[in-house]
């Protein structure tokens, strides 16, 4: 069970801060390979520096990897010079220094003050040349032409390597929702036109300081929750590549816990529509590289009659809360078991969905496309004897967001 009856927004415009030192080995390899942003690009506006980290090289217990550094993470100084593209919005002491492997405990000698009997001015001096540095620090730089910045800063790095002192990199982290990250994907969302992507992302900023935080001890939230009729599931293999976890929603289950019908049960689906959010926001927080955090949605039709349908209003309703919030972080939608004859039906049903959106959407009654396009296990499945005792099988967090 959670601590917290409040489930708060896991994604925040605050970055947390961390440093690779060379200082144990200054002939080493950082062991990452940089992404330049300095391409005079519309989508690169809100990168806070001109590098980040692409990935990290699989080259044993590099610095990077004993720093606990991650893909997406942004270069902003080299030796206390700053290559930042805009002034930080925090100051470095509101700010959590997440560096693995190290005492995060510094005395530098502009950290030291005298004892009682130092002058006060050497104090002022010192307080001084402190802030001096910071400034360096926080530089902003600007490039004539693409690529100078960045070649500056490359060229920054191999200076220190060849002197004799030690190579200092110092690194943001921003998570998958804020707008260093998520600005392309609005941009994207919006076709490359800047003020439409502004205008749908400074909505969604408004919207996430409405809606948040959730108060999870809500009743139909919580039958919602308890009856997993919206959950995660998370299926991985040691085997093969790490497969997008994704958003279950049980059709079923909601038809069984309404007590009319659910097109006109707008505090239902309202709180369905919360679990949704919920688990939209965990699974995307969680994802390998925030640039691209990505989640699949199954939409689980067994024991759906015809005659009950799909329920296009409660889609709808998800539809108008997903799309505009969590614009390009959808990797596949797949609805299951729709029949052949009810497929062309179902997807004139959707007709409100973008066409870049409906291109991820998969209607299917077989199972083996089901397994094919998420990364399932059909045999697995088959042992489970449904696709619901699967679901089962790999619910998580399920436990944790409900209050008895």
């Amino acid at each position: 069970m959670t601590s917290n009856p409040l489930f708060e927004c896991l994604s925040t415009e605050r970055p947390s801060l961390l440093s690779i030192s060379f200082a144990s080995d200054p002939t080493a390899s950082l062991g990452v390979r940089l992404s330049n942003h300095d391409n005079g690009l519309t989508n690169e506006m809100f990168a806070p520096g001109y590098a980040s980290v692409a990935n990290l090289i699989d080259d044993g217990e590099t610095l990077a990897k004993k720093a606990g550094v991650k893909v997406g993470d942004y270069i902003v100084a080299i030796n206390g010079e700053g290559f930042r593209r805009f002034p930080p919005d925090f100051k470095e002491e509101e700010l959590k220094d997440v560096t693995e492997g190290v005492d995060l405990i510094h005395f530098a000698d502009d950290d030291v003050h005298n004892d009682a009997s130092s002058a006060a001015a050497a104090d002022t001096e010192n307080e001084i040349e402190k802030v001096k540095k910071q400034h360096l620090k926080d530089r902003v730089m600007t490039s004539k032409k693409p690529g100078d910045t960045y070649e500056a800063l490359l060229g920054k790095i191999r200076a220190v390597k060849t002197s004799s002192d030690p190579l200092l990199v110092s690194m943001e982290r921003y998570s998958y929702d804020a707008r260093v990250h998520s600005w392309s994907r609005f941009l994207s969302a919006r076709n490359g036109n800047v003020p439409s992507a502004m205008t749908m992302i400074q909505a969604h900023e408004r919207w996430r300081s409405e809606y948040f935080p959730i108060d999870l001890t809500a009743e139909g939230l919580q039958r919602v929750l308890k009856a997993h009729a919206v959950s995660e599931i998370d299926v991985t293999h040691e085997s093969e590549e790490d497969i997008s976890a994704c958003v279950y929603i049980d059709f079923a289950k909601l038809q069984s816990l309404r007590s009319v019908d659910i097109d006109e049960n707008d505090a239902l689906a309202d709180d369905v529509i919360k679990a949704f959010v919920i688990y939209t926001e965990t699974l995307l927080a969680k994802s390998a590289d925030p640039r691209r955090p990505k989640s699949c949605q199954f939409v689980d039709l067994t024991g759906v009659s015809l005659k009950q349908g799909v329920h296009a209003r409660l889609l709808k309703k998800l539809y108008g809360t997903f799309e505009p919030n969590y614009p390009e972080t959808l990797e596949k939608m797949v609805m299951y078991p729709v029949p052949k004859i009810m497929a062309s039906a179902v997807n004139a049903m959707l007709s409100f969905v973008n066409e870049n959106t409906r291109k991820k959407f998969i209607i299917t009654d077989d199972l083996v496309v089901v397994c094919k396009e998420l990364g399932w296990n059909i045999k697995e499945i088959e042992n489970c004897g449904s696709v619901n005792g699967y679901m089962k099988k790999h619910l998580k967090h399920g436990l944790s967001f409900v209050f008895d």
